[in-house]
């Protein structure tokens, strides 16, 4: 029994993924979907001083670290496989089901690791499976943009072991606690760059658009929830008040609000949402306050939920028309109408409107910010809260059922998808209406409950005032959207960013790299290979027969022989070397002049 209390989560997922190749049919869907269930069990009777210590050489890895920071990542994580799971109720392919439960399996361990070679270990196995969500749409476009998001990964992989090994190698120890900015080393800052990479930080940010939106129909649900999050959580542990972040977050919540209304693509949309909303969470990990750790926590769980529902809504779009472009789509409203309502749930929630879990989470972030008279990064996330209702509360929901008709007839989303739809629209508004049910998981309940209005009654209530400030700044966003909607209409294209590097610029690097080199080996080819060396091959072949001419060119003056010409004897000559036919008294002359020669040389 205490073996099985000390044993880390995410086991559960990954061995149970083994099993999945086995099973057919209904039971290994309904299989797929009890696991996350029963691991969000297992999480529930884990004691705080639960451990699980391996030896690996030198080193004691301590895989299992039970905190009310990691119970709470671990809540989460299982909630959205479970949801996740059961939306793709449809899918029947193993590999599918088994990547997944590899990828939440690893978030997991990631998140109960205490050692920071546990953390690597599935940090990059993290990775290797999550790749296959992305290739398993079998397109030409999924297996480019894997490609590009594996080199990626690969990069982000590296920096992070070197950051691992010199810190190491400078400590001794490979315990994961939290780094000091004041005594930051070469080894402390590649490991951040290594976290940021998987955040979709600036200006690591476009593999996150680029790859997302060309997974599969479940896989692009599951994608949207676990790797940017993972990396939030080990900011949350490591990094928890370096002010670099203050600037990336902000930079990011705003970055993505641009490209988000530049896409046409609803799923690259609500890609870009996704860095937007990690942005916050990676200006609180700066801010580094207790509350405001508990605040990326609070929205890092709601975030979750409703990128997850609004990414759900695409997806059964995508799945009941096999569009994913907004100048595709149109007047979905009339045949997909549950898709619709819980896409406005998902949308309402992640632009923060109030009784939805977004008001609840985002709320705390801001109003720290302003504590801790932070202005300008208190006025870039105000900007981007607003931001974020034109992109994803406004234009996804509005352009997919809304615009334009184009005569798409399509039938209701599959009742497993709105079963999985439903499940996470609860959530966005029962957290919305009783947040102190979020705040009591985190790991500073008390102190959020004395700082942020926790009840239904407090906060419309009492602070009734801040809710008016709040609607009124999405309706001014909503205005705005509707003054501008001709200059948001999109075209058939995608937006590049950072990814213009690798998809355009090496583009070009390639063409300089392909001109110059194989020019140059042209050039050597024609001057060495088939001109100096070919020369110097054919009069080293005829070399011995030369210098043996020069010498006898004397006495065949003197014989008055004929010398040039096609009979003459240096044409004979050479005809005669060639074959190796001589006569007995020319190989006496070769003989005696090559004695001769040498015994010039040699005196």
């Amino acid at each position: 029994m205490t073996m099985i209390n000390n044993l880390p989560p995410g086991l559960i997922l990954i061995l149970g993924a083994f099993l999945v190749p086995l099973l057919s049919g209904k039971a290994k869907n309904w299989y797929v979907i009890a696991l996350p269930l029963l691991t969000f069990w297992h999480i529930s009777q884990l004691d705080m001083a639960a451990s699980l210590v391996l030896n690996l050489a030198d080193f004691q890895l301590e895989t299992l670290r039970v905190d009310k920071w990691s119970k709470a990542f671990g809540y989460i994580f299982t909630l959205s496989g479970f949801a996740a799971f059961l939306y793709g109720y449809y899918e029947k392919r193993s590999t599918q089901f088994v990547s997944a439960l590899l990828y939440i399996g690893s978030s997991l361990m990631v998140v109960f690791a205490k050692d920071i070679i546990t953390l690597y270990i599935f940090w990059e196995l993290m990775a290797i499976s999550s790749v296959y969500l992305i290739l398993g749409s079998k397109t030409q476009k999924s297996y480019q943009a894997s490609f590009r998001y594996v080199m990626v990964h690969i990069f982000g992989g590296l920096v992070l072991l070197a950051g691992i090994i010199l810190t190491i190698h400078q400590t001794g120890s490979i315990s994961f606690e939290a780094f000091d900015p004041d005594m930051a080393t070469l080894g402390t800052w590649l490991i951040l760059i290594g976290f940021l990479v998987n955040a979709a930080a600036l200006p690591f940010s476009s593999w996150l658009p680029d790859a997302y939106p060309e997974a599969t129909v479940m896989g692009g649900v599951i994608l949207s929830a676990y790797t940017s999050k993972t990396a939030v959580y080990v900011l949350i542990r490591g990094f928890a008040g370096w002010d670099i972040l203050i600037l990336l977050g902000c930079a990011m919540s705003l970055y993505g609000i641009v490209y988000a209304l530049l896409e046409n693509d609803m799923r690259r949309i609500l890609a870009f949402s996704i860095i937007n909303q990690v942005g916050f969470m990676v200006c609180a990990v700066g801010i580094g306050t207790p509350l405001a750790l508990n605040g990326a926590m609070a929205h890092a769980f709601c975030c979750i939920i409703y990128i997850g529902l609004l990414w759900m809504s695409a997806g059964a779009v995508l799945y009941r028309t096999g569009k994913s472009k907004c100048t595709d789509l149109g007047g979905l409203y009339n045949t997909m109408p549950w898709t619709l309502v819980f896409g406005c749930v998902g949308a309402m929630a992640i632009s923060a409107v109030p009784l939805t879990s977004g008001f609840t989470s985002k709320t705390i972030i801001i109003a720290e910010a302003a504590n801790s008279h932070m202005f300008w990064a208190w006025l870039a996330l105000e900007i981007a809260s607003a931001g974020v209702f034109l992109h994803a509360g406004i234009k996804f929901p509005y352009f997919v059922f809304f615009a334009k008709d184009k005569g798409l007839r399509p039938p209701e989303a599959p009742k497993s998808m709105l079963a999985g739809m439903a499940f996470l629209s609860f959530f966005c508004i029962y957290l919305g209406m009783f947040p102190e049910r979020l705040y009591n998981i985190l790991p500073d309940a008390e102190l959020v409950k004395q700082a942020m209005p926790y009840t239904f009654y407090d906060i419309y209530v009492h602070h009734f005032a801040h809710v008016v400030t709040q609607i009124q700044l999405l309706a001014f966003s909503a205005l705005v959207f509707f003054l501008f909607l001709p200059m948001l209409k999109r075209t058939n294209t995608i937006a590049l960013d950072f990814d213009w590097f690798y998809r355009k610029g090496f583009g070009v690097i390639h063409l300089m790299i392909d001109t110059g080199f194989n020019g140059l080996n042209k050039w050597t080819n024609r001057t060495i290979a088939l001109g100096l060396t070919a020369k110097l091959s054919a009069y080293f072949k005829d070399g011995p027969a030369r210098l043996c001419m020069i010498a006898l060119k004397p006495v065949w003056e003197l014989s008055g022989a004929k010398i040039d010409g096609p009979d003459g004897m240096e044409t004979r000559f050479l005809k005669k070397f060639r074959t190796a036919y001589f006569s007995v008294g020319s190989t006496a002359i070769f003989t005696l002049v090559l004695f001769l020669v040498f015994c010039f040389f040699f005196y």
